[in-house]
């Protein structure tokens, strides 16, 4: 009887298997890199091209925006499959996160008197699955929530990248920080982005209902076409502070504060754990057995 060949074991069992969300390829920084700049041209345009006889609010150029990311988020989901980032599992949590945001939203105030509940959940899926699930979830959490409460109109798509770089930042926030220091890290990323959000927000507008009056005078709050960069900034930055820092985004801050310092770890927990069970498992051949019968003997 010849002696019984050794165990063949498949090197990947020792592998942990990629987690959803995290892995982030060429591909997906791409598509990131170039829907993020289609974005804040978007939204930054009048300030190095004079608005002059504009309609009001992106009313003609918000639909345009709006079919210019659609195709970008399949891009990202077909580019995140491809390199192993997403998968059935992650796209089935991904589907059931944007639905409980857009749920809860509504039930909230969806913003009235700056109480915004889309943020925090937002922020927390960013910091569990990664920075392109987090993208990912800001463009579709909006979504679905016009759709949910009939807030679909030019502002939609704004409102959309502006919540992608929300969860695209949490992502990016330093992966060794733990306990107590990850969650005040969270908290003071919600209140820079309840104030960075609504000066985008802000300037989604505010150059299409401001303007010199008939006679011709400015003040110091209006956008005036073709003015230096920086002193439209100005204006810009005044027009903030006196219309919004001090309620809706201050609101808005403190939402986000309360939210993640009551329920920031254990839906953090909870998301991690689902993290855990979305895993790629990886493929596994059938092991050889340990001893092999011989055409003489046993």
């Amino acid at each position: 009887m010849r002696p019984a060949e050794p165990m063949v074991d498949n090197p990947t069992l020792d592998v942990p298997s990629p987690v959803v969300g995290v892995t982030l390829g060429w591909r997906s920084w791409l598509i990131i890199a170039v829907s993020s700049l289609l974005g804040l041209f978007a939204i930054l345009w009048p300030l190095v091209i004079p608005a002059v006889n504009v309609a009001p609010e992106h009313a003609q150029d918000a639909p345009f925006v709006f079919a210019a990311l659609l195709p970008v988020v399949l891009m990202l989901v077909i580019a995140q499959v491809s390199e192993g980032g997403l998968d059935a599992k992650s796209l089935a949590v991904l589907g059931v996160l944007s639905a409980i945001n857009a749920a809860i939203r509504p039930a909230l105030g969806a913003g009235t008197a700056g109480i915004e509940s889309v943020f925090f959940l937002l922020i927390l899926a960013g910091r569990a699955f990664g920075p392109g699930f987090g993208y990912l979830l800001g463009f579709t959490s909006l979504f679905a929530s016009a759709l949910l409460t009939a807030g679909v109109g030019p502002w939609l798509p704004f409102q959309m990248i502006c919540a992608s770089w929300v969860g695209l930042f949490a992502g990016l926030l330093p992966r060794r920080l733990t306990g107590k220091a990850e969650i005040a890290a969270l908290i003071v990323m919600g209140i820079i982005s309840a104030y960075l959000y609504g000066a985008l927000m802000n300037m989604w507008f505010w150059p299409f209902i401001t303007g010199a009056s008939p006679d011709g005078v400015a003040s110091s709050l209006d956008y005036i076409p073709g003015a230096p960069v920086l002193e439209n900034l100005t204006r810009f930055g005044w027009f903030t502070l006196l219309t919004s820092t001090g309620g809706w985004d201050t609101g808005r801050a403190i939402t986000n504060t309360i939210a993640l310092l009551i329920l920031g770890r254990p839906v953090l927990t909870v998301l991690r754990r689902a993290s855990g069970l979305a895993r790629i498992a990886p493929t596994v051949p059938a092991r050889k057995e340990a001893t092999q019968a011989t055409p003489g003997g046993r």
